[in-house]
Formats: C-alpha cells, structure tokens, sequence
C-alpha cells in the first residue's frame, strides 16, 4: 500500500527554498517519455487522507478518508481491475481519517489508529479492525496500546505487524511503538524509536527490517531501533523499496535521495523536471514492474493575493534508479495531492481520490475520481 499523507511535510517544503550552496549533485536533462494515464470509474465516496490495499485477487481495497460533505468515512469500497469499477463493501467499525492499513499473510486487511473528532475528548484513534475479504466484513480487533495518527504500519517477515511514531493528543512526534500477532490479536510494546515521528512512509527492506522516512531502521530480531547516517538533503515522501534494496525517497527543489542499507550511505540526485520553487509532483510514488519509479500529483503555489493560493496540478515523472535520470510522462487527468497509488498484478498503476483545486470555489475539495497509469 502507498499513500500520500495530505498533512506531511512534503506540502511545507515546497514553499521553502533552502541555499545549495555546498551541497554537490549531479546535473541531467529532462527525457523525453513512454506511457500515460487513462481514466477509470469514480469511486462511490469522494475522498481524502484514505487508504488503498492490494487484495490477494489483485482487487483493491479503499477504506475510511474524510470528505467536506460527509466528513469523516467508514465507508470501504473495492475496485475490480477487470471491469474497472468500484463496489462498495462492508463498512469499518469506525469511522476514520489518518489510519493506516496492511495485508496481512491470511488475506485479511489490517486497519488501525486515525483520528475521529466526533468521538469527543481525544480524538486519536488507538483500536484495530479486520476486514475479510471473502464475506466482506469488518470485525474488531485488539486495540493499539496508544492512540495513533499519521503513523508507520509494516506487516513483518514474520507475519507480525510494527505500528511506530504518529502524533496523538499530546502533539509531537511519538518514539513509541508496538507489535500486533495476528494470531492472538493483541498488540505488545516493542522497543522506542530513536527520533519522534510523524509520518505513514515506511518500507520493508529486503533483510526484513523496517526503513521510516525519519531515518529510524527496526530491527525485528532484536526489537530495537538504530538511526541511519543524515541524509545531506533532508529526504521526504514519497518513499519506494528499489529492486536493488536500496530506498528511494522523494524531496525538494534540493532534489531526491536514495539511501543503500548495506553501506549506511545516500545519494543525491536533482528532482523530477516537474519539481520547482514552488510546485512538487511527488504527492504520490510507486515502484512499477518495470523497475523504474512513477510520482505525480502535488501541490502548485500561485502567488496570488491578497495571500498565495495552494492550487494541486496532475504533472508526473518517471525515475530510473539504474541511471539516476528522469524521464517525462503523461500527466493525470485530473490534478490532484493526497492521493493513493497502488500497483496491480497487471502492472498498472491505480490512481485514486485526493483533493483537488477547485477554481470556481477557491480552494481544494475532495474527488472521487481514479485513474490508471499504464508503463
């Protein structure tokens, strides 16, 4: 599952324009492209801040989100790559935005944390709920030991899953963190991170430890935690696991990085073409079978008056870790930023809600819109 958190600070940074003075990386050109995006069927609930999950059948599933009309989701619907449509099913137990969602190695979908103000008092979520794919149906399952938004969730090589960091009703970036058995359904402290985070943007690296976007690796034989080298750049999302093992993270106008977890090292590298002083289109990320990175979607900064306005544009760009270039792409249909990417077995990649800029009204609402990117 990708997604991109409509909250990260990937929306901040690319307001800010920081001096590369000092900072070496190479040059290159913007290529000329292949492939493009289509449309495909809407989904039943525009939404936002949602989470997308590859089903062992190569269906997705979209869960929770919120909305300016219905606010916060328990809706879940199912998009069938063969019809291209999508199929509401079971609905969460709760409603949620924030969450985060894992396969888990039954088949069955976890879906933990988020926020809900309609709960009253604190507003972070700490309970966990199943889905089921073959009755479609949620059921509860046992409850975080803390409340979590914006956080990371990894199924682990051992079947397990690691819940990290997020922020809570205390503000902050939490350190904490915690393990769920599937078999038992039950969550367990595990040991702390080194840095505070506030991210959902992990990967499972290829020895079976756990790369956070913050540069904390865990390490499952141990429990524990350890920082990585500093990345000179300061990476952010989106963040991809290459076929080679190392991890690529997006960035600024500075440019992108790739961290090698054998050699504890980065390297850095310019942005996409699309990514300038005021505009990102790596909203959203996703490694295609091809083996080459696809981003796209962001937010566009005019600066209008009386006070600049966060437009969203659809640009995209095309990644080859074997060459560090960057290619041109078709743009999306529709623009967009927080949306969710997920790849499918045919080697597609589905392009779903969002928020997009609304000229008429001024400011970004929610889309229901979804689209397909075929390499």
């Amino acid at each position: 599952m990708v997604r991109k958190d409509p909250y990260s600070c990937a929306r901040i940074v690319a307001l800010v324009f920081i001096s590369m003075m000092g900072l070496v990386i190479a040059t290159m050109p913007a290529f000329a492209g292949s492939g493009g995006f289509s449309n495909t069927g809407s989904m039943n609930d525009a939404r936002t801040n949602h989470t997308a999950t590859l089903l062992a059948n190569g269906e997705v599933l979209v869960a929770g989100g919120n909305n300016n009309t219905t606010g916060y989701l328990s809706s879940a619907e199912i998009y069938d790559p063969s019809k291209g449509k999508w199929t509401p099913t079971g609905s969460m137990t709760v409603p949620r935005e924030g969450h985060d969602a894992v396969l888990l190695s039954n088949g069955q979908v976890l879906v933990a944390g988020g926020i809900n103000d309609t709960t009253g008092g604190c507003s972070t979520l700490a309970s966990a709920e199943l889905y089921n794919p073959s009755t479609g149906a949620w059921t509860a399952t046992g409850s975080m030991t803390t409340g979590r938004y914006s956080f990371v969730l990894v199924a682990l090589t051992n079947g397990q899953v690691l819940a990290a960091g997020g922020t809570n009703c205390g503000g902050g970036g939490l350190t904490s963190a915690e393990l769920y058995n599937p078999s038992t359904g039950m969550w367990t402290p595990t040991g702390s991170m080194t840095i505070g985070n506030e991210t959902n943007w992990a990967v499972l690296l290829q020895n079976g430890e756990v790369f956070v976007l913050n540069d904390n690796i865990y390490h499952p034989s141990t429990g524990t935690w350890t920082t990585t080298s500093s990345d000179p750049i300061a990476a952010h999302a989106p963040v991809v696991l290459l076929p080679n093992g190392s991890v690529y993270t997006g960035g600024t106008i500075q440019g992108d990085s790739i961290y090698n977890p054998s050699k504890n090292q980065w390297t850095n590298f310019p942005p996409p073409p699309c990514t300038t002083l005021h505009q990102s289109c790596e909203s959203a990320g996703a490694l295609l079978p091809t083996g080459k990175v696809l981003v796209a979607g962001g937010p566009t900064f005019v600066n209008a008056k009386p006070y600049p306005i966060e437009e969203t544009n659809g640009l995209a760009g095309l990644f080859d870790p074997s060459t560090l270039t960057w290619a041109s792409t078709g743009s999306m249909s529709k623009s967009r930023l927080g949306e969710t990417m997920t790849v499918l077995l045919n080697g597609q990649a589905l392009v779903a809600g969002g928020d997009t800029f609304n000229k008429q009204l001024g400011h970004l609402v929610q889309t229901a819109t979804a689209e397909l990117y075929t390499p």
